[in-house]
């Protein structure tokens, strides 16, 4: 029986070890993806990709570059969320492509595109500044595909605890095109968690009025 969004977020946790005889659905694992495929990312453009490891030769290999944390191998399913570099620039037609689904005036896309150049100069004026805006808006891929887990009962835990060069040699990625942004474990924990530690509601809002 799924959980309702409240129960989610109290459920989900850090999980530090799974069961690894527990494997996840194929419906449930695409719920899962569609929650990161139907995230919210800016001017539309879903700058991430998400690779789903269930190789257990790889995933062991992967393991010593992610600070030999057991949960990468335990876990039934490795998602590893990479950041967009070069679908972003205006140059790979991607761009446009992406703006042209919903339908427009030529005129209103060379705006659109017009302002998109504009506004995000210093951004895409590098791989690096590029990096660091993509992998910011994977974390709301990432966010909501931890809580779908959540909805069904499904644990994950983020890793920034990664060589990020060398997991992306062992993946044999075109880094120009895609790069590390986090590392998802998901499956199902082999033991009760704690409960859950956080600051006061009164404590992390303020109302402005």
């Amino acid at each position: 029986m799924n959980k309702t969004f409240e129960e989610a977020m109290e459920f989900r946790h850090a999980c530090k070890v799974f069961d690894d005889t527990k494997k996840i659905s194929d419906e449930d694992l695409n719920f899962i993806l569609e929650a990161g495929r139907k995230s919210p990312s800016s001017f539309g453009m879903e700058p991430w990709k998400f690779l789903v490891i269930t190789n257990e030769e790889l995933k062991a290999k992967i393991r010593p570059a992610c600070w030999d944390q057991v949960q990468v191998t335990s876990c039934s399913h490795l998602v590893l969320v990479l950041a967009a570099i070069d679908a972003v620039k205006p140059e790979s037609g991607i761009v446009a492509r992406k703006f042209k689904r919903r339908t427009m005036p030529q005129e209103k896309l060379d705006m659109y595109l017009g302002l998109y150049a504009s506004h995000l100069e210093k951004t895409l004026s590098n791989d690096e500044n590029v990096y660091s805006w993509t992998s910011k808006q994977t974390y709301l891929a990432a966010a909501n595909m931890m809580t779908a887990a959540g909805i069904k009962g499904i644990d994950s835990c983020p890793i920034e605890g990664y060589e990020k060069e060398k997991v992306e040699e062992i993946l044999g990625l075109d880094t120009t095109k895609y790069q590390l942004s986090v590392v998802i474990p998901f499956g199902y924990r082999l033991n009760e968690q704690s409960s859950q530690l956080r600051e006061k509601l009164e404590d992390v809002v303020e109302f402005i009025k």
